[in-house]
């Protein structure tokens, strides 16, 4: 490789900006002024020849090749941060803070034991849970991981690992089916109420593959539209309607008999739990070592 002085300039300063969120307060962590962040910035864009990030008065957001770029620099940071510490004799233990996006339900269902005992096995990291049903911006929110539930998983240039498989669950309260009747067929569906989950992509359309092998698909209009599982859930359960869900949402509303699965001669949509992160080659120790920890778990 030919010799270039200046090939890390302008790196740290960049991973600190788009950390940090503004030049302001880049310029207060690391003791400069902001006219030098934006210059060593601009010296930045201009010897790579790309826009990294478009700023305005109120925000940065990062570019296609700034996305690029800043994984690319957090891991020659952690990784130059780790050649430190074995020089100097300190053991290369997971350390810093890991941001992780993880559904409501699924975190406080499944996640919770877990987070507590990877906290316990590696003091030296700390975590900042984002509990929330929201779409998210790996990258310009800063999340190390997303944990994601989907029967199929978007296309993207992130890599995603499955850990955890479940299926999907048509359900109502006994009260409601006593008032409003047992559908028996996915058509039935329009004669009632139905709460539907709007984080996906088509809420009011609902499917279902028969047992016989043939797909049914119905347009519904919802009697309510919520981001939150946990709201489907109670107003379910409440018989107000019938709702679909994973079924590792639900604990024993279904044996216990406070809730009842309908279409059972139809097949279950299998649903995956997945860690994505953003590369596979550039993954640092806290990151390798909390999907290692997770799936060990769940699959236990």
């Amino acid at each position: 490789m030919a010799y270039n002085a200046q090939l890390l300039n302008g790196m740290v300063t960049f991973v600190e900006v788009v950390n940090t969120g503004s030049f302001t307060l880049a310029a207060q962590s690391s003791g400069h002024s902001t006219s030098y962040i934006s210059k060593e910035i601009n010296k930045l864009e201009s010897r790579l020849g790309v826009r990294l990030m478009h700023r305005t008065t109120r925000s940065l957001r990062l570019t296609p090749e700034g996305e690029i770029y800043f994984l690319q620099c957090q891991q020659i940071m952690s990784d130059a941060e780790q050649a430190e510490e074995t020089l100097n004799g300190r053991q290369l233990e997971p350390k810093g803070t890991l941001r992780i996006s993880c559904p409501t339900s699924f975190g406080n269902s499944r996640m919770q034991a877990i987070f507590s005992r990877f906290l316990s096995q590696y003091p030296q990291v700390n975590l900042e849970l984002d509990l929330d049903n929201r779409k998210v911006d790996m990258v310009t929110e800063g999340f190390d991981v997303l944990i994601r539930g989907s029967a199929q998983l978007d296309d993207s240039t992130f890599i995603s690992k499955r850990i955890f498989s479940s299926y999907g669950v048509t359900i109502a309260s006994p009260d409601y089916l006593q008032q409003h009747g047992t559908p028996q067929i996915l058509a039935d569906l329009t004669q009632h109420k139905v709460i539907s989950y709007s984080n996906l992509k088509q809420p009011n359309i609902w499917s279902l593959k028969h047992s016989s092998g043939q797909q049914h698909q119905i347009q519904l209009t919802s009697r309510v539209l919520t981001n939150s599982s946990e709201m489907e859930l109670a107003l379910c359960l409440a018989g107000h309607g019938i709702t679909r869900m994973p079924r590792f949402n639900l604990g024993d509303e279904i044996e216990s008999g406070k809730l009842i699965e309908l279409f059972s001669d139809y097949q279950q949509q299998e649903i995956n739990v997945y860690l994505i992160y953003p590369s596979r080659k550039y993954v640092s120790s806290k990151v390798r070592h909390f999907i290692d920890f997770v799936a060990a778990e769940l699959k236990s």
